[in-house]
């Protein structure tokens, strides 16, 4: 690694060995991502470009101190959001040269890591006589438009001020969290507020499915009554299967990991606010989404409806 990050760094005119990997590069550009094949043949995306050029590369590069300065920016931007993966894909798309083995080593050198993950726990209760709907998602998680499929959680968050419950309503196409609420109990309202707000939001057309785990509020006749107003199907997880909701419990993973172990949260405005600003603003708007590319969850939708919308030319 360390005589490859040399090669990169003292290489101005390129290579045959690099240029091997542009022309398997530029052959294959339409069917893979350029980031990702230029991470994993261990070349740079501003040598890809100047052999595309005709073979001088770019000097104007960041020297190792501004290039920290400026992960360290991204860091703090992201509240240690970032592990470098995704640094290097923000850097990336602010048209800085970056590779992936320079990004790591400054990290590690200078202790820059993601915030560390923290096992799974069960918050809700299934442990109850009414009746469950069968399994419809079957782990099917990467629908091919948006509301088909909407998934939901809850998840608690103490406080000064005692517990706090989040719930949240997740389209499945692009990992968008469009409806959530925060109450400090967990009851059936909770879950039927972050409903009605995905809703209103998105106001589908009917056979939506909705798919949760068995727990109590899901399943109660509040809820499905709600379900069958917005004309939604149901569908719930097999019974203490975690992995059938898979991507809104990765969410709360990510949302706990990324704003909530480690602070201490006095009053339950404040846990309020720091929701909010994940949710609406970062996480929504903002942070990169490995699953969608890369991508926001709004980038990923806008993107995938200029799709199927491309401007018409003019005659």
């Amino acid at each position: 690694q360390a005589g490859e990050r040399n090669h990169k760094k003292s290489c101005s005119v390129l290579c045959e060995g690099c240029a091997v990997k542009y022309a398997w590069m530029q052959k294959h550009r339409k069917q893979f991502d350029l980031n990702d094949m230029s991470d994993a043949l261990e070349v740079s995306l501003s040598g890809y470009r100047a052999w595309q050029r005709g073979g001088v590369q770019d000097r104007k590069q960041l020297t190792d101190e501004q290039l920290l300065s400026t992960i360290e920016n991204i860091y703090r931007q992201c509240k240690g959001a970032y592990g470098s993966p995704r640094i290097v894909r923000e850097l990336r798309a602010r048209g800085l040269s970056a590779s992936k083995l320079r990004v790591e080593r400054l990290m590690r050198e200078h202790g820059i890591r993601a915030r560390h993950k923290r096992r799974y726990k069960v918050t809700t209760d299934s442990k109850h006589g009414l009746p469950l709907a069968e399994n419809l998602l079957e782990r099917n998680f990467a629908p091919s438009a948006p509301n088909q499929v909407w998934t939901s959680d809850i998840t608690y968050l103490w406080t000064g001020e005692g517990w706090l419950y989040l719930a949240i309503v997740m389209d499945l196409f692009n990992r968008e969290v469009i409806g959530w609420s925060l109450k400090p109990k967990m009851s059936a309202d909770i879950v039927t507020d972050a409903l009605t707000m995905a809703w209103f939001r998105r106001k589908p057309a009917k056979g939506v499915m909705h798919h949760s785990d068995r727990g109590s509020q899901y399943a109660s006749q509040v809820f499905q009554d709600k379900l069958k107003e917005y004309g939604m199907r149901c569908s719930m997880s097999r019974k203490g299967n975690c992995w059938d909701n898979a991507p809104t419990e990765s969410w709360f993973h990510s949302f706990k990991n990324e704003r909530y172990h480690g602070i201490k949260y006095q009053t339950h405005e404040e846990m309020k606010a720091e929701s909010f600003e994940y949710i609406e603003v970062f996480y929504n708007r903002t942070r990169l989404h490995s699953t969608l590319g890369y991508l926001s969850p709004t980038a990923y939708l806008q993107r995938w409806l200029q799709q199927q919308n491309p401007p018409q030319r003019a005659a």
